[in-house]
């Protein structure tokens, strides 16, 4: 509400301020134009309320006569003060919110880019729900001691009615601050802000951090945002004759945005900073000229056999080099990415162990665009995700943007429009049978389009981090996907270190699982989709932008449940003569029955995610078939509402017999299917139902169907066995449900039970 109070009359503000209402904006110097002083003020429905019983009050209460001095001094109307300074009260638009100065604020009615300041308690509501309204916001946030600070997209009427039936706004103003803004700065100003920010960053001092072990040029210790992280122990070379230091400067660049993401948005706050990562760094490639390209394998083997004689820690290999000589691929394993392959599994390296590896999708090349739609020039066949972002096992990042504010007396525009793909990302030539990439999106940055081709990056369009050559230089631009696999590779840490317990093979499910597709990546559907309409998603955004809250909730409305186990997919026949599926794994899970019951046809949404790592066999023959390729392929399977556990067990064994195992039942009501869901070794889907039916589906089967490990020759000994890691997440979204805590009930009376299934 807009509150105006009578000419040369103050404002009782102080009340504007309590009983549900919330003082948004007060403004004095408004009487200096109209001698009236005007407050924006939040008013929740019992606000409402309260402030018409005052008014009732006002009109037909007195408080009681008191005595003052021997005299009797009448009683006045009730809440006089407050009601006897409010001129006019009025529905305020969203002008009465802006900030900026006025000829700043939006004058069309197309979708723009707003700055909405939001209250701290009120954020997370309003971030998850103005997407019904039809606004965007943005990944990164601000935080400030009273307000979290974050970029909406939308245009002014979807944003006054996301403001109108959410809680939170508190201010609305001009997006300004850019990277360009802090590295346009001369040396001495670069060197200040980075100061600043250093004196307020906080590294981890606990004995086990996770970190993030650059594959790249190297990283430069003498920046002061990236020496505490660094020690001088922890800079290798994949080949011992080459030096330390970082002389082309990406790795560099991408330790600032794993240590602390992109600075613009550290150095635009003024919050204390705590970094949770430390580094480690590999060079990778040598000062001048490139690794031969056949020992791209072998080099990325022998940096990560240098960094692990050292100590044994938590790492997450995040390798932002990729190579075009391999493409075409379409897919296909490459001796790289099968290397990669066989490091994340522990079936390579010095020291056998799972590993977590995260791999840029690669670039694309800005001088071959032309006038056309920039999505057609992505998506074309030629423009293939490189090698080895590929590799099964892997993360492979791609990257998008909500980076779209140039300066006003720019003479060109941003290519991509918010949330979506970045025109430096890379994307999947291939629709089905080999691994959906790339796995995740986050940000690479935008270009800038003017009327001549080809688009060019702009420093407003970028990220910002730490220059390899300080103090010459403090800051620098960087962008695209190895920006991106940078960013992810802070976020999937950080995630480790909140449950350093769980195996690599866990961590990446949770990650890629927390993922979701932007309502501009959504827009791309046709309103009546089916299954197949999803390809073009998967390949250009994979399952989406990750977001660590999701990923790390268990909310009352929302619930994570982990399994972690191990099956040995494989045996002999009776006759000792083939290989066979050896064993189901069946999980009778927690389910919150009575709490599902309760919402009886309310939908709420399941999402199943399995993980394992596979051992890859890429001979010729096998470069054809995932079935080759694969030392294993598992599956899961969820029972109908109307199946008992007999039935269910007896369909997936029956089933189980076919050369591909169980093919999908596309009637579940599974979003994705199975040509999206049975490829790889991250296997995700989801399904929307009514919460009564899902009450009655709580059997999870994981099962075998072929691989290279079905062999006679391999079976002769202890037939081999994989780890997998089961993750089903339930989410009620916006509806008040207790399904956390009648979970934690089960679990505490061991209700969880497992079933191993001979097939």
């Amino acid at each position: 509400m807009e509150v105006t109070a009578p000419a040369n009359e103050p404002l009782k503000k102080d009340s504007l301020n309590k009983s549900d209402l919330t003082l948004l904006h007060y403004d004095e110097g408004a009487r200096s134009l109209t001698n009236q002083e005007t407050a924006t003020v939040y008013a929740t429905a019992s606000a409402i309320g309260k402030l018409r019983t005052k008014v009732t009050q006002f009109e037909t209460e007195d408080t009681p006569d008191r005595e003052k001095d021997g005299q009797i001094i009448p009683g006045r109307p009730k809440n006089a003060d407050l009601i006897q300074s409010i001129a006019t009260l009025t529905e305020a638009g969203l002008r009465a919110l802006w900030r900026s100065p006025d000829d700043k604020f939006p004058q069309t009615q197309t979708a723009t880019n707003w700055e909405l300041w939001l209250d701290r308690e009120a954020a997370d509501a309003f971030v998850l729900g103005a997407q019904a309204y039809d606004v965007a916001i943005g990944e990164e946030q601000l935080e400030f001691p009273e307000d979290i600070v974050v970029i909406a997209h939308g245009t002014r009427d979807a944003l006054a009615n996301a403001i109108r039936h959410l809680r939170g706004v508190k201010a609305m103003a001009a997006p300004t601050i850019t990277a360009d803004f802090f590295a346009g700065g001369d040396v001495i100003e670069q060197a200040q802000w980075v100061d600043e920010l250093r004196n307020r960053t906080t590294y981890p001092a606990h004995a086990d951090p996770g970190y993030v072990t650059l594959l790249d040029t190297g990283v430069s210790r003498a920046h002061p945002l990236v020496q505490p992280a660094l020690e001088v122990a922890d800079r290798h070379a994949a080949n011992p004759a080459w030096g330390l230091e970082d002389i082309r400067g990406h790795g560099t660049h991408m330790a600032g945005l794993a240590l602390l993401g992109d600075l613009t948005s550290c150095l635009h706050q003024t919050n204390p900073v705590t970094v949770s990562n430390r580094l480690e760094s590999v060079k990778l490639k040598p000062d001048t000229g490139e690794n031969p390209h056949h020992l791209f394998g072998a080099v990325t083997r022998g940096g990560v056999n240098t960094v692990e004689q050292t100590h044994p820690r938590r790492r997450t290999f995040t390798m932002p080099i990729t190579t075009g000589a391999d493409t075409p691929h379409d897919g296909a394993p490459t001796s790289w990415s099968s290397e990669i392959d066989q490091l994340a599994s522990g079936a390579s390296g010095n020291r056998d162990l799972k590993r977590l590896m995260l791999i840029s999708a690669g670039n694309t090349d800005n001088f071959s665009f032309g006038a056309g739609q920039y999505l057609d020039r992505c998506d074309h066949e030629d423009n293939e995700i490189q090698s080895p972002a590929q590799a099964w096992n892997a993360v492979a990042v791609g990257a998008f943007t909500e980076k779209t504010v140039l300066p006003d007396n720019e003479a060109a525009t941003a290519l991509a429009p918010f949330g979506d793909l970045s025109p430096s990302s890379r994307t999947a030539s291939w629709t089905s049978y080999w691994p959906l990439k790339p796995d995740v999106v986050l940000e690479g940055g935008n270009w800038a389009s003017s009327a001549f081709p080809p688009p060019m990056r702009h420093g407003y369009l970028s990220l910002l981090s730490t220059h390899h050559n300080y103090p010459v230089r403090s800051l620098t631009f960087t962008y695209d996907t190895s920006a991106a696999t940078a960013l992810a590779a802070k976020g999937i840490t950080e995630l480790w270190s909140d449950y350093p317990d769980l195996w690599p093979e866990t961590i990446r499910g949770l990650y890629v699982s927390s993922a979701r597709w932007t309502p501009q990546m959504r827009s791309h559907l046709p309103v009546a989709h089916n299954k197949g309409n999803y390809a073009p998603l998967f390949q250009r955004y994979g399952y989406g932008v990750p977001n660590l809250k999701r990923a790390r909730r268990s909310a009352s409305n929302a619930l994570t449940l982990i399994v972690e186990d191990t099956i040995t997919p494989y045996g002999l026949s009776d006759d000792g003569k083939r290989g066979v599926d050896n064993e189901m794994k069946l999980f009778t899970l927690p389910w919150p029955v009575e709490e599902l019951r309760r919402l009886g046809n309310t939908d709420v949404t399941l999402r199943v995610t399995l993980s394992s790592f596979i051992e890859p066999n890429p001979s010729e023959a096998a470069r054809g078939s995932r079935y080759r390729y694969a030392s294993h392929n598992l599956r899961f399977k969820l029972n109908r509402a109307d199946e008992a556990a007999p039935h269910f067990m007896a369909r997936i064994s029956k089933l189980a017999a076919q050369p591909a195992g169980p093919a999908s039942n596309e009637s579940d009501g599974w979003d994705y299917g199975s040509d999206r869901r049975d490829v790889g070794s991250l296997h995700i889907d989801q399904l929307t139902c009514r919460a009564s039916d899902l009450a009655r589906r709580n059997l999870i089967a994981v099962h075998p169907v072929n691989g290279w490990w079905k062999t006679k020759s391999l079976l002769n000994g202890d037939p081999p066995s994989v780890r997998f890691a089961l993750i089903v997440e339930i989410d009620a979204e916006h509806i008040e449900a207790e399904l956390h805590a009648e979970v934690q009930s089960a679990i505490a009376a061991s209700v969880a039970t497992q079933t191993v299934i001979a097939l």
